[in-house]
């Protein structure tokens, strides 16, 4: 299949209705998200799948914007064809509180006050984020999102969703990162966020009408980008080569193209993000931890999707014996868990950098989709007896083509369609069990698609009823929403 680009997106804002009430026990009013969407929302909206970003990334993560020629920051995976392929799902990603492109943070405008929140901004948790995602997801009327995808920080979001939002997600794919923040890390986050507040132009946050703290917040970005990195993907890129000279000057100037390249880091990223939100978001990451009473295997236990979790082998801030920790608690619990290792050099960078082994880890379980994934599970159902009048009228008023008849146990007894109303009507038959299929073909909850899809092509029926060891039945699937992961959209 061939591969392109999403093409020109927009960045839209979502306002939350009401208050938001926070970890901290704070409240936020007015809060806006910024986020972005790709591909097409099925009719039974379950081919959701939400992108979660890392600390400084955004809702801009495939196509264009109009007129700038930089892709989204995971362009490369997502798009018609690829390995989140906007063909079969409809991909969200939205920028986290406290950011600074687009979603509400320090440097957005308080409405009590009227001018920029700075530091008066309430300390948030990466569960305040999900909170707020879950609010987008709700507005967008999607109850179940077939997948949540994110690395570093953006993995972090994932395992909270995981637990606070246990049925609201089929998949979840957690990439180098973590279920609770170490020491090591909680120590460069605090020596950047001092880098920060040691430049005299943060005056205490409030330097929106004035100059902004670019030298600290550079300093910040130096340290964290030397941990993104590899002492052999440093030695690879840079070795110990000199910049635009053939011998060491001997004064306090750079000599070295690794130096060079992290001034450029830090001096570029103060033209694209905001130091308070870089002070707060880091803070955030610090707060995390999903262990209860210091158990992660207690911490995780609400959990109900599937999971892929990956690791770096050259990653040296969220080294894999973290990404184990979490496979061991998933697995202590009983929850299917896959663990996959990448072989890189890259680092931690490695989760935006080898498209090649993460298309093909993240391809094979997002395609490994059982019935249980997609099945609707809201479904009306009626009881042998009624007439046939009561049963159209039922067909009409919810939509349906396909209505289960049960019994006092929530048994499957056997199904009616719109075809057999027709029957019923031309016939001028007016009991239910004269029309009624008994003998009714079903799917179970962990059948691959591909199976469902079989029985529907030679049967020629177009939906399934899902049911249990029980015969009790738990959903419904349809060959619309199988099509469209089995095959994408015509």
């Amino acid at each position: 299949m061939k591969k392109e680009s999403v093409g020109i997106v927009e960045t839209e804002i979502f306002n939350l209705p009401g208050e938001l009430v926070l970890d901290s026990g704070k409240k936020l009013k007015n809060v806006n998200v910024a986020y972005e969407t790709y591909g097409k929302l099925n009719p039974q909206k379950s081919n959701a799948i939400l992108i979660c970003h890392a600390l400084t990334g955004d809702a801009h993560a495939a196509g264009l914007h109009s007129g700038e020629s930089k892709t989204g920051w995971w362009d490369v995976l997502i798009g018609p064809g690829k390995t989140i392929d906007t063909n079969r799902y409809f991909v969200i990603c939205s920028n986290v509180l406290g950011g600074c492109k687009g979603s509400t943070g320090p440097s957005c405008i308080n409405p009590e006050t009227g001018k920029e929140y700075g530091t008066s901004f309430p300390f948030i948790t990466i569960k305040d984020m999900v909170k707020v995602q879950k609010e987008l997801i709700d507005h967008l009327g999607i109850k179940k999102l077939f997948a949540v995808i994110g690395g570093s920080m953006g993995g972090t979001q994932v395992l909270q969703w995981s637990v606070t939002y246990p049925d609201s997600l089929s998949k979840a794919i957690v990439i180098a990162s973590t279920a609770r923040s170490s020491p090591q890390q909680i120590a460069f986050s605090e020596v950047g966020r001092m880098a920060i507040l040691s430049d005299p132009d943060w005056n205490n946050g409030d330097y929106y009408s004035g100059n902004a703290p670019i030298h600290g917040l550079a300093l910040a970005r130096m340290i964290g980008h030397i941990t993104y990195l590899s002492d052999d993907s440093m030695h690879h890129k840079f070795g110990r080569r000199l910049q635009d000279k053939k011998d060491l000057d001997y004064n306090l100037g750079f000599d070295f193209q690794v130096e060079s390249y992290l001034h450029y880091q830090g001096q570029s990223f103060t033209k694209r993000f905001d130091a308070n939100s870089y002070l707060y978001i880091t803070k955030a990451l610090d707060y995390f931890d999903l262990a209860v009473n210091g158990s992660l295997i207690e911490g995780m236990k609400k959990a109900r999707a599937k999971f892929l979790v990956v690791a770096v082998s050259s990653d040296w801030l969220y080294p894999p014996y973290q990404s184990k920790e979490v496979v061991s608690a998933l697995s202590a619990n009983d929850i299917d868990v896959t663990y996959r290792e990448i072989e890189s050099n890259y680092g931690h960078d490695a989760f935006l950098l080898e498209s090649g082994q993460l298309g093909y880890i993240i391809g094979n379980f997002l395609s490994h989709t059982l019935v249980s994934d997609i099945m609707k599970r809201e479904i009306k159902t009626i009881r042998n007896g009624l007439s046939i009048e009561e049963t159209a009228q039922v067909m009409f008023e919810s939509g349906i083509t396909h209505l289960p008849v049960v019994d006092d146990e929530n048994k499957l007894t056997g199904i009616i369609t719109s075809w057999d109303i027709s029957k019923a009507v031309a016939l001028k038959c007016n009991s239910l069990d004269k029309i009624m299929v008994r003998d009714v073909i079903t799917a179970k909850g962990n059948e691959d698609i591909e199976s469902a899809a079989k029985k529907m092509e030679q049967n020629f029926i177009s939906a399934l009823p899902v049911v249990d060891d029980n015969n009790r039945i738990i959903g419904i699937i349809g060959s619309d929403e199988i099509n469209r992961m089995i095959g994408g959209c015509q």
